[in-house]
């Protein structure tokens, strides 16, 4: 498959799913990073199904990338994302995200999450004593 080829399928499919939002021109078309693009070509056609590291947050996902796993690096750790239809279009990076939530805090909210933890607990049994 030639790279216009490529392109015309990928612009096409991308087209259908995020023709209102998209955020490059179509002039330009979609962005594929070639070296990704050509890993999961090459694994595809060896039959491996071995992850796909990379760092290329902003590579848009292509159908023929459907089945396959990536680890996307989130500028820390390296996430695993399985693709599959429904992510055609969407950049790898959207679903590999950069900021942890801990959980907010403070005073009441540590009365709030110890009186939940106290009530979801279960009641001790009461021993009966023998006379």
């Amino acid at each position: 498959m030639t790279r216009a080829e490529l392109q015309r399928t990928l612009l096409g499919t991308i087209l259908l799913n995020r023709l209102n939002h998209m955020s490059r021109s179509l002039k330009k078309g979609p962005y594929v990073d070639e070296r990704v693009l050509g890993k999961v070509l090459k694994m595809k056609n060896s039959g491996k199904r071995q992850p796909i590291k990379t760092w290329s947050r902003a590579c848009v996902i292509s159908p023929e990338m459907v089945g396959v796993t990536f680890l996307v690096h989130n500028g820390k750790d390296f996430i695993s994302v399985f693709v599959d239809e429904n992510m055609v279009g969407h950049r790898l990076g959207e679903f590999s995200p950069t900021r942890k939530f801990v959980r907010h805090g403070g005073k009441m909210a540590k009365e709030q999450e110890t009186a939940a933890a106290a009530a979801s607990a279960p009641a001790p049994k009461k021993e009966e004593k023998k006379k």
